[in-house]
């Protein structure tokens, strides 16, 4: 019987095959051990977490021979996060204590621990870090599993012959059956062996639109559906399964009709994609003739060849604190960061490369979650600038390393979350000095424009001020959104609230724009919305003529810009500004 499951939407697409159920949990004996036993415990114990740690470490060179295409940069930071957490001081005194003191055996133990630690995390006031928990039970799960001898939860089965009328509406006669997973939660980990599986996408019970699995999903453009709560309880193995990844639903054992309904669209699809790589070579100009800069946000310098491959004339924003994160406290010194903004730069070969300074905290911690959640609130903190300006020597490195960088291409300086004047003639001081750093020791470095960005209302707010000091802003739409309507996006209790298309939110938008064109000064957006399709023609109304995205989306913004006609397009962003729900002109 057909029936339908609903989650949260991550990464857009349809992927139809048979579910394979991801194996549940490891079944933990719980028993005392004698006195004379503690050492040997504790040793087995230590003997599965370093194997676990090694087994990571494996697949991290695995990304790394894959190359970024097939295994993106968030899995290794996600990785890096889960050997954070493998050498947690928290966890392994927690399971000493009780192999010691309460003579547990090395599984009661650990799972006994990871309860105390979760409801820790479960006490967080932010979302980001209580999302956090579930990276710590999976770090506990590969653990327990590798002290059963329990294989990876994520296998990839043989794929089977077509058989059935189904099977044939969907696969048109081929041979090969597509999968699809079905799981209560998937680790960084497991994600890698999945990419290189066979499964065509996947479904998971628990997860929100912020959490690892949700960033993972999305970079691999992979279908993908989160949040389902049961799915792994109702879905038996061999189902058919459709997963729409556009609207959130998972179809269990649809009829012919809806299977050939879906297959259509998965066809449609496709062709469309194809469509749109015929564009990449195409200038992205209005009807009007007006031109639109089109640039790519990256986070690893290889990132550069995707930009390059869809055609992007630049890189927006290039975000530095991948680099920094999950380093256990060792950051990259000012040779590794130098090496990483050349090769970013050498792969651009001759178009602009924007750096964004190191921005951490909040949703981005470096790798010490506990520090993070003594703030109150870690998204009103110390954060990126502000984060900067406090570490002065750490600033200075990342600054001289991107000056060096200048001297072999166009680079251009990005700082984020400024809302003072103070922090500006602060963070414009360093990077004067910096410079003078440079010429003492005799090292090269090039001239950059330095630009900042607006995604606090107060900066949005005092446009002159900004414009007196920069080159060119930036609007960071996501947290611009986040601050002025004061909605924790991380916080799906609250996530049908936070809505770029919020009238105060446009209307910042839309002076920034304004102020910058007025002073002649360049204004990009390098946040979802200049990657949002449903957006661009608003977009282009307000005056806006650089955008910044994922790669990914740059041919579909470009077909929106072919498209549209700026001009005639002015009068009706106006309109939409001027009404009190924005979205209902938009739709």
């Amino acid at each position: 019987m057909t029936f339908a499951i609903h989650g949260l939407p991550v990464a857009r697409g349809i992927a139809i095959g048979r579910a394979v159920i991801m194996a549940g949990r490891v079944d933990v004996a719980h028993y005392f051990i004698e006195a004379s036993q503690v050492e040997e415990e504790i040793a087995r114990l230590r003997s599965a977490r370093d194997a676990v740690a090694d087994e990571i470490r494996r697949l991290q060179q695995t990304i790394v021979a894959m190359g970024p295409k097939e295994a993106p940069h968030e899995l290794t930071a996600l990785l890096d996060v889960h050997l954070m957490l493998l050498q947690d001081q928290d966890l392994i005194d927690g399971v000493r204590h009780w192999i010691t003191e309460r003579l547990y055996n090395a599984e009661w133990a650990l799972t006994t621990q990871l309860e105390a630690l979760s409801r820790q995390f479960d006490e967080m006031e932010d979302e980001y870090l209580r999302e956090r928990k579930a990276d710590l039970e999976q770090v506990a799960e590969r653990v327990l599993r590798y002290m059963k001898g329990v294989a990876s939860p994520v296998a990839a089965p043989p794929r089977r012959a077509s058989q059935g009328r189904q099977q044939d509406l969907l696969l048109e006669g081929t041979v090969d059956v597509p999968l699809v997973l079905i799981a209560h939660d998937l680790s960084p980990a497991d994600m890698l062996q999945f990419k290189q599986s066979v499964f065509a996408g996947f479904v998971t019970d628990v997860g929100g639109r912020n959490s690892h699995t949700a960033i993972v999903a999305r970079s691999m453009d992979i279908p993908a559906v989160v949040g389902s709560r049961s799915a792994s309880h109702l879905v038996r193995q061999d189902d058919w399964v459709i997963i729409d990844g556009d609207a959130g639903v998972v179809i269990v054992d649809p009829s012919p009709i809806i299977l050939a309904e879906y297959g259509f669209k998965q066809r449609q699809a496709e062709l469309e994609r194809g469509r749109l790589s015929r564009l990449r070579h195409t200038p992205a100009v209005t009807l009007d003739g007006q031109k639109i800069e089109l640039l790519a946000n990256i986070e690893q310098p290889e990132d550069a060849a995707g930009a390059l491959a869809a055609g992007a004339v630049g890189v927006g924003l290039f975000r530095s604190e991948f680099m920094f994160m999950g380093r256990q406290g060792h950051l990259p010194d000012e040779e590794e960061q130098y090496l990483a903004y050349r090769r970013a730069v050498d792969g651009m070969q001759g178009l602009p490369v924007t750096i964004r300074t190191i921005d951490v905290g909040a949703d981005k911690p470096l790798d010490d979650t506990r520090r993070d959640a003594a703030h109150l609130n870690p998204a009103l903190g110390l954060r990126a600038i502000r984060w900067s300006l406090a570490e002065p020597a750490m600033f200075l490195t990342q600054l001289r390393a991107i000056l060096r960088a200048a001297a072999y291409g166009k680079v251009n300086m990005l700082i984020p979350m400024l809302a003072h004047v103070s922090e500006i003639r602060q963070t414009l001081s360093l990077i004067d000095y910096a410079r003078s750093e440079l010429d003492g020791r005799g090292v090269a470095h090039g001239p950059v424009d330095i630009g900042a960005m607006i995604e606090i209302p107060a900066a949005a707010l005092t446009l002159k001020t900004f414009l007196k000091y920069f080159d060119f802003l930036s609007i960071g739409t996501n947290d611009l959104t986040q601050y002025t309507l004061a909605i924790d996006r991380a916080d799906e209790s609250v996530a049908h609230l936070y809505d770029p298309c919020h009238p105060a939110v446009l209307r910042l938008v839309a002076q920034t724009i304004a102020e910058g064109a007025a002073q002649g000064k360049p204004v990009s957006v390098c946040g979802e919305m200049a990657g949002d399709t449903a957006l661009t023609r608003l977009l282009l109304g307000l005056g806006l003529r650089s955008f910044s995205m994922h790669p990914a989306q740059i041919l579909a913004v470009k077909q929106e810009v072919l498209r549209s006609d700026a001009a005639r397009l002015a009068p009706w962003a106006q309109r939409v500004l001027e009404a009190e729900e924005p979205s209902q002109l938009l739709d």
